[in-house]
């Protein structure tokens, strides 16, 4: 499935069950919520971590769908931007970005 239709079909869910169309700032935490839950699935090693980063995915999805972004385009256009950027280790082996690439 593309995220553009992932992104229509998680919009069309929250109208459908009545949940928040209008509130950024709470779908927002909400989001946080679910990153939250995924974290604690993932260092309590539960079989559901996958379900839980679902869920991460389907909260974004509906964010970006309430503020009219295409997150399938910039999904595409932010790879390519990072393919591009250049890094260096510094002295304690932290990447540093010291290059966007532009070709």
């Amino acid at each position: 499935m593309e995220i553009k239709e992932a992104q229509r079909l998680a919009w069309a869910n929250k109208i459908d069950k009545g949940f928040n169309t209008s509130d950024v700032p709470l779908e927002f935490m909400l989001l946080h919520g679910e990153i939250a839950e995924s974290f604690q699935a993932w260092r309590r090693v539960q079989p559901d971590l996958g379900e839980e980063l679902a869920d991460v995915a389907l909260y974004l999805f509906a964010l970006a769908e309430m503020n009219g972004v295409d997150l399938d385009g910039e999904v595409e256009r932010k790879i390519a931007k990072n393919t591009h950027r250049q890094y260096a280790q510094d002295g304690n082996g932290v990447p540093l970005r010291v290059s966007e690439g532009h070709s």
